[in-house]
């Protein structure tokens, strides 16, 4: 067996026989072998590497799977999200995924770290068989340096990437062709059925999701900005639309990271090496620390390419979902190491489509969590006969399908945290005022913005509030920047029956969605609920 680019590593104590492996290839290299042997892998003329998944352009939450071991099973929230396993289906759909590899004229290797703190760091395998794979990984895991990657030694962790060749459908709980199987004790995850990249990407962050709160240390779905000059950080969590991404491309703030963090005893740090961006309707106006970091070493996922070999970010013939992947430095505010001091302030955006949540709250440790608990966004729905009606979403912890512990776990060491550390929590709603979708208008980027100024500088810690009468927390009545009329989503509506009608009925839907995680929740916690219809 010969490895190429200096690898050291053995891959037959995993089962793998493969006469070529590449292991840690540089971006060049890559593009090279993903020319050479990706069947439709192309060169973008912004320089970004342009592959495609097949089939799968999006994750298969449905298809996860985690092996029910006894050393881990009682720490595990069982259910839609986690759904067991046994080691004899897992030891099955490992052999199918080492057979497949087996079958591949070369490898690739890639090994990294999640997680910029060397205290908290999880050493990572990936194996795979295509370079677009690997070049993703080279992206979104922490590179080591030459002699990190020397004295790597044994991972943490091991990906086994067979996703071009399917689940066996008559093993015992598959649900479909496409699986993706974890296994705690054996530290491995082997995907099948899917060449979507981003599985790679969660499958990390659901282990971290594991051992992080095991060392007491919080691991969170969220972005992350710090201040220049004191390095205290702040983080913004929200569901997909709430506008997180974007205010965490703040000019007057370092990026930490875009998605996966975890706060530590000794501040926090980012999970990964890179960003993964939507890439749908991508402009330079709209989004240019993202434009400008899809070039060289960037990978650009089921886009489509015009005749000039521009990418039209408008065509989504293939999927929605289309996507950039590229390291954390091409980011020109990024701090690399990308850690920072314990968080002022934690924000939780919320596209309110309903209109009645204030445009920004301050919340007690007890609402902090349950609204951390019930991650609450609304999208537009359909026109239905003229009529256009709002839809709530629930995520717990901003990030349900990653979780692996009960969501009330996460809650407690966030209220532990911030009571520690003096952190000041706040609901930004970014979506309507003055009425629903449809009546009122969006709150505009101008104003957020604002808002979000007035907290990273302190001037929100002081301001006066209100005690809202349905939702029980503190409406900020004064903000910089921000007419008075608009903080108070009552006054703003013209229809005042209507508005309280609203309310309550918002109000119902987040009491019937917290029924799930009440009996995990405390008594202060359960009773920071709204009053709103049972």
């Amino acid at each position: 067996m010969s490895f190429l680019h200096g690898c050291t590593t053995d891959l037959t104590p995993y089962g793998l026989t493969v006469g070529e492996v590449h292991r840690n290839l540089p971006p060049g290299a890559l593009y090279e072998h993903a020319i050479r042997y990706e069947k439709d892998a192309s060169i973008a003329d912004n320089g970004a590497l342009v592959a495609y998944s097949g089939v799968k352009t999006g994750r298969s939450p449905k298809d996860k799977r985690v092996v029910s071991h006894p050393a881990s099973r009682d720490n595990i929230w069982w259910g839609a999200v986690n759904v067991a396993m046994t080691k004899e289906v897992f030891a099955i759909n490992h052999q199918r995924a080492i057979d497949y590899l087996n079958t591949r004229e070369r490898l690739y290797c890639f090994d990294g770290y999640a997680g910029w703190d060397p205290q908290h760091r999880i050493k990572v395998r990936v194996i795979c068989s295509r370079p677009y794979h690997a070049l993703f990984m080279h992206n979104m895991l922490i590179r080591p340096g030459r002699e990190e990657l020397d004295d790597f030694g044994t991972p943490d962790f091991v990906i086994y990437n067979a996703g071009a060749f399917p689940a066996n459908r008559l093993t015992q709980g598959m649900g479909s062709s496409t699986s993706i199987d974890l296994s705690l004790e054996d530290r491995e995850l082997v995907i099948l059925g899917t060449e979507y990249a981003g599985e790679m990407k969660k499958g990390v962050f659901t282990v971290a999701n594991y051992l992080a709160p095991l060392r007491g240390v919080l691991s969170m779905h969220c972005s992350a900005t710090s201040d220049r000059q004191s390095g205290a950080s702040s983080l913004l969590f929200g569901l997909s639309g709430t506008g997180k991404t974007t205010l965490s491309a703040d000019p007057k703030r370092n990026l930490i990271g875009d998605d996966e963090h975890c706060w530590s005893d000794d501040g926090i740090f980012n999970i990964e090496g890179g960003c993964y961006a939507k890439a749908i309707n991508l402009t330079p106006e709209s989004e240019p620390d993202i434009f400008q970091a899809l070039r060289f070493g960037a990978v650009l996922e089921n886009v489509v390419l015009d005749e000039d070999r521009d990418v039209d970010y408008t065509d989504t013939s293939i999927t929605q979902n289309t996507r950039g992947a590229y390291p954390i430095e091409f980011i020109q505010n990024a701090r690399v190491p990308c850690m920072a001091g314990h968080p002022t302030d934690i924000i939780f955006l919320t596209c309110d489509a309903f209109g009645v949540l204030p445009p920004v709250s301050a919340l007690s440790p007890e609402h902090a969590m349950y609204h951390f608990i019930s991650g609450y966004t609304a999208k537009v729905a359909g026109t239905e006969m003229g009529v256009t009606e709002p839809q709530a979403t629930f995520s717990p912890c901003f990030g349900g399908p990653f979780l692996m512990w009960h969501p009330s776990k996460y809650a407690e060491l966030l209220a532990e945290k911030m009571r520690r550390h003096r952190t000041r929590v706040w609901l930004v709603n970014t979506g309507w005022g003055g009425g629903g979708h449809g009546v009122g208008k969006r709150i505009s980027l101008k104003h957020t913005r604002a808002i979000i100024d007035a907290i990273h500088s302190g001037a929100l810690a002081g301001a006066r509030t209100e005690r809202d009468a349905v939702f029980g927390f503190d409406t900020v009545v004064e903000c910089p920047g921000v007419p008075g009329e608009m903080l108070r989503p009552r006054d703003s509506w013209n229809d005042k029956a209507s508005y309280d009608a609203t309310a309550a009925r918002l109000a119902g839907l987040f009491i019937k969605n917290f029924e799930a995680y009440a009996d995990g929740a405390s008594a202060e916690v359960r009773a920071a609920a709204p009053r709103g219809e049972a």
